[in-house]
């Protein structure tokens, strides 16, 4: 739906009361059509009696034809209101559940890390997997319950006019039903909470313990959170034998009450025919009423479980409803600056200038990080202490679409998605192969096609599992390549490649975004020297700035720290065989690999299809 709406969060009966009215409509069609199909069920025994006690008195005559005619038209109206019922029926079980599928989704989009700050992740997949599932089934179950209801009145109201004792019998028999299955509501709502509550726990464990999976492996832990796991799987299992108690008394009670009153009934109503106070075609009538009864007590049950579910399903869905969303989503307040102008990190002193491709080196990666991430304006909270101008004007201030459309950040640890490699790489629509060929070769991801079948109309699955973390690296940097930002902001792109991919990837970016305003968050020599001006970073401000070989050469304090930076990151390597330990300049790497680059130059001039030969990933430790 275009908008979902705006729900109201004082509680679950409120919630469920605005879902209602938002599908006033098709529920009204439900409950109409439920009211139609019953009530010629209802009917059915009444016309039965009626057809007895006519064949009995006149024997074959119009009377019991006619009876037999409405008897067929019951039967074709009730069929054709139970069949169309039924797809009401489930649009609205669909409407309501993707409804609250939707909210979830659009909370959790705009919600920022506020939303991990407050609700583990498994509550939040509970919330769409389960949860929405279970509101939207009170709105299938409920239309045919009242039409039961309805229809119960109706054969009850028969009933009193042909015997004032066996009416009151039927009258009194539902609400007697009724008040033995409520007793069970509240255990029931209280075990399924329970229940539910086990289940997202265990779901928040199973997501921890995968997404830490290669850690854990690492340090020997994972016997550790396999018992961890497995003990919340019990428990989970012992909270869903405990609703299942209650379920199946509920279940019994279902069979159990209507066949009792049946029993009750029809010894009643036979005394009552013997005696001549009825007729043997009433009799029948209150044997089918009787049989009928258990139809709005079967309905009932549903209804019963259903609201139990969907009361606390969506009580679980207003807990993510309720977590206030990042102050990121404020409406712009300043015009957009023209293009062509700086971003400046007036914190730091961090300075992206127009038409040129800079790095930023720190000490500590998380810092320099960090500060791409503002420049990025991915948190406005921090922007208050620590402000970030385009132009002159703060980002803060700037519409956020706008500041999406002219500044991209590519991070250290991309997120990949499902779908094909041609629309994981373009994200705004299938281009044209050699467009996407061309950015897969300046990425240096070639490899990357060979590996996924059928190449770029090839399906990579969730998080891109199937492709190695340089891999993902490299077709997160051919993605950033292809939108072609105004302003490009990349962090670490080649912590997670060897020396010779990294090496051809430096060469490759810096070509491609000469001219254009681009920082790379980065201490690797290997892209430093391609770069035009490196800044750094020393206790959150920029101290020096120039090339990578003038950095280098200063005899000073800044000099000292930035060779400090740099050594430390070639040392943290494991160099490839036959590549020097220490690499400063880009002559000592530009020919590494001249078949590789033989490829590359060809790919440029559209001599190849892009399916050339990869190569390995063995970078120690920076993986």
């Amino acid at each position: 739906m275009a908008d979902p709406g705006t729900p109201p969060l004082t509680g679950p009966v409120a919630y469920l009361l605005w879902q209602a009215r938002r599908q006033w409509g098709i529920l009204t069609a439900g409950v109409l059509l439920g009211v139609l199909m019953f009530s010629c069920q209802a009917a059915l025994p009444y016309v039965t009696g009626h057809a007895i006690d006519s064949g009995l008195a006149h024997g074959f005559g119009s009377d019991l034809v006619r009876a037999a005619g409405a008897l067929a038209g019951l039967g074709v109206i009730s069929a054709a209101a139970s069949a169309i019922g039924h797809r009401f029926d489930v649009e609205n079980w669909l409407r309501a559940s993707f409804a609250a599928s939707q909210l979830v989704g659009r909370r959790v989009a705009r919600s920022g890390h506020t939303i991990t700050a407050e609700l583990p992740t498994g509550e939040v997949v509970s919330a769409v997997a389960n949860d929405a599932l279970r509101i939207g089934e009170i709105f299938h179950t409920l239309p045919r319950f009242i039409g039961s209801i309805v229809a119960y009145g109706i054969a009850a109201f028969v009933m009193l006019r042909t015997s004032v004792s066996l009416g009151l019998i039927v009258v009194l028999g539902l609400p007697t039903v009724t008040i033995c299955i409520a007793a069970l509501v509240k255990p029931l709502q209280r075990r399924q909470a329970a229940q539910r509550e086990a289940s997202g726990r265990l779901t928040t464990l199973g997501s921890d313990t995968v997404s830490g999976l290669r850690i854990l492996r690492g340090i020997g832990g994972e016997g550790v959170f396999t018992a961890r796991y497995r003990e919340q799987s019990q428990l989970v299992r012992r909270k869903g034998e405990a609703v299942a108690v209650t379920q199946s008394w509920l279940d019994a009670l279902q069979v159990l009450l209507p066949g009792a009153f049946v029993v009750v009934l029809i010894w009643y109503g036979a005394h009552l025919a013997v005696t001549g106070e009825i007729t043997p075609g009433q009799l029948v009538q209150a044997y089918g009423f009787a049989a009928f009864l258990a139809w709005p007590v079967q309905q009932m049950t549903y209804t019963v479980q259903s609201a139990t579910r969907a009361h606390v399903g969506a009580g679980k869905v207003l807990n993510v409803l309720r977590v206030v969303p990042a102050t990121g989503a404020r409406p712009g307040t300043q015009a957009p600056p023209p293009a062509g102008v700086p971003l400046v990190d007036e914190t730091s002193g961090v300075t992206v200038r127009p038409g040129r491709v800079s790095a930023l080196v720190c000490a500590d990666p998380d810092e320099s990080a960090a500060v791409a991430t503002r420049m990025g304006r991915f948190d406005d909270e921090a922007e208050v202490d620590t402000p970030v101008r385009l132009g002159g004007v703060l980002l803060a201030e700037l519409d956020k679409q706008v500041v999406r459309e002219r500044i991209l950040l590519a991070e250290a640890t991309p997120h990949l998605f499902s779908g094909t490699l041609a629309n994981e790489l373009d994200v705004h629509g299938p281009g044209d192969a050699e467009r996407l060929l061309r950015a897969i070769a300046l990425a240096d991801a070639h490899d990357v096609l060979d590996s996924v079948p059928d190449g770029l109309a090839g399906e990579i699955p969730e998080k891109g599992r199937s492709l190695s973390g340089g891999q993902r690296q490299r077709v997160a940097l051919a993605r950033a390549l292809l939108l072609d930002p105004e302003i490009l902001l990349l962090v670490e792109p080649t912590s997670a490649v060897d020396a010779h991919t990294e090496a051809r990837i430096a060469a490759r970016l810096a070509g491609e975004r000469r001219g254009r305003a681009t920082l790379i968050v980065t201490a690797s020599p290997l892209v430093l020297d391609h770069v035009d001006e490196v800044q750094l970073l020393v206790d959150g401000r920029v101290v020096a700035t120039g090339t990578h070989a003038e950095l280098l050469a200063r005899p000073d304090e800044q000099g000292t720290a930035y060779r400090r930076v740099v050594e430390r990151h070639l040392d943290d390597e494991t160099p490839p065989h036959g590549v020097p330990a220490l690499v400063t300049s880009h002559a000592d790497v530009t020919r590494d690999d001249p078949i590789a680059d033989e490829a590359f130059d060809a790919l440029m001039n559209g001599q190849l299809d892009g399916q050339t030969a990869g190569t390995t990933e063995t970078r120690g430790g920076r993986s």
